[in-house]
C-alpha cells in the first residue's frame, strides 16, 4: 500500500528513489511483531492463523514472529497462550520477549510479597487457567497459593518463560516489551527498564539508537511516532490485538478484534506514521 501511494505520487518518468530516512529491516526479511496478549488466547489463535496466511499470500521472505512478551496475567487463558506460542515456536521462528508480567509470575514462586503483587496485578487469572480452584484459593494463605502453584504450573512451562529474550535488534528496529532509558546506549540499558519503563520513555521525543517498537502501556490503537511505535492494544481490556508487519521500509497491522463475542481480523496501513484502515 505504502509503495502504491509513491508511485501514484512520484512524477511521470521519474526513477523510485529509495527513501533511507525510513527505518528498515534487512533485505528479504518480513516480521510480524505482536503486542501484548494477557491470556486472551481466542484473539492470539486468530492472528497466528491471519498471520500464517499473510505469509503464504506475500512474496517469499525469510520471515520471524516477534511476540513482545506480557503473554500471560488479566485474559482468561494464560496457559493457553503459553502452550500455545511453544507449540508455534517450535514449527516456525517465534522469538519471544520478556514481559513485566512474566517476571512477576516466575518471582512469585519464591517471593511472598511479589506473590501478593503478582496476584493483584492479573496473576488470579493465570493460576486459575493452570486449574487451581477458585475455593481453594479463596481460603489459601499466601504460602498455600505457592505451593499450589508449585503443583500445578509445568517446570517446562516455567523453564520456557525463563527462556524469554530482553531485546531483539533486526535492522534499524529494536524491539522491547516496555522501552528504554533515553539516551543510554543499548549495551549499557539495564533489564528492569527494558521490561517495566513507561516514563521518561513515553515523552521523549529525540530519535533513539534504533526506531523502538514495544509493548507494556495500553492504548486503544497503535500509536506511531517519530522514534516509536507502541502496539499494546489493549487485548484484555478493548478486545484488540495488533500484529505490526515490517518488511523493507514499509509497515502495515493484522489485527484480531472482538467486536459482540465475534472475532474478526482488519488490516490497516501505515502512512507516515498515519495508520490508515482498510
Amino acid at each position: 500500500m505504502l509503495q502504491t501511494l509513491r508511485q501514484i505520487f512520484r512524477a511521470p518518468g521519474s526513477a523510485p528513489a529509495p527513501d533511507h530516512s525510513l527505518p528498515r529491516v534487512p533485505e528479504g526479511q518480513r516480521v510480524y511483531c505482536i503486542g501484548d496478549i494477557h491470556g486472551r488466547l481466542d484473539l492470539f489463535e486468530e492472528l497466528a492463523v491471519a498471520i500464517e496466511q499473510d505469509d503464504l499470500d506475500c512474496p517469499d521472505a525469510d520471515s520471524t514472529v516477534i511476540l513482545m512478551g506480557d503473554l500471560v496475567d488479566r485474559g482468561p487463558d494464560s496457559a493457553g497462550v503459553i502452550a500455545t506460542a511453544r507449540q508455534w515456536q517450535a514449527r516456525r521462528r517465534v522469538r519471544i520477549l520478556a514481559g513485566n508480567h512474566e517476571e512477576m509470575f516466575l518471582r512469585a514462586f519464591d517471593d511472598v510479597e511479589m506473590l501478593r503483587h503478582f496476584l493483584r496485578h492479573g496473576g488470579r487469572s493465570t493460576i486459575f487457567s493452570y486449574g487451581i480452584e477458585r475455593d481453594a484459593y479463596n481460603t489459601a494463605s499466601l504460602a498455600q497459593v505457592q505451593d499450589m502453584m508449585e503443583q500445578a504450573v509445568p517446570q517446562h512451562d516455567r523453564d520456557f518463560m525463563r527462556s524469554f529474550e530482553d531485546w531483539i535488534e533486526l535492522g534499524d528496529y529494536l524491539f522491547v516489551h516496555a522501552g528504554v532509558a533515553p539516551d543510554v546506549p543499548l549495551a549499557e540499558q539495564k533489564r528492569n527498564d527494558l521490561i517495566w519503563i513507561r516514563e521518561p520513555f513515553l515523552r521523549h521525543e529525540q530519535p533513539h539508537s534504533h526506531m523502538v517498537v514495544h509493548g507494556h502501556t495500553i492504548m486503544e490503537d497503535v500509536q506511531e511516532k517519530p522514534n516509536r511505535i507502541g502496539i499494546d492494544t489493549g487485548a484484555y481490556r478493548f478486545g484488540r490485538l495488533t500484529a505490526l508487519v515490517l518488511e523493507g521500509d514499509s509497515r502495515r497491522f493484522i489485527q484480531a478484534v472482538e467486536r459482540d463475542g465475534a472475532i474478526t481480523i482488519e488490516h490497516a496501513a501505515s502512512l507516515d506514521g498515519k495508520t490508515n484502515r482498510e
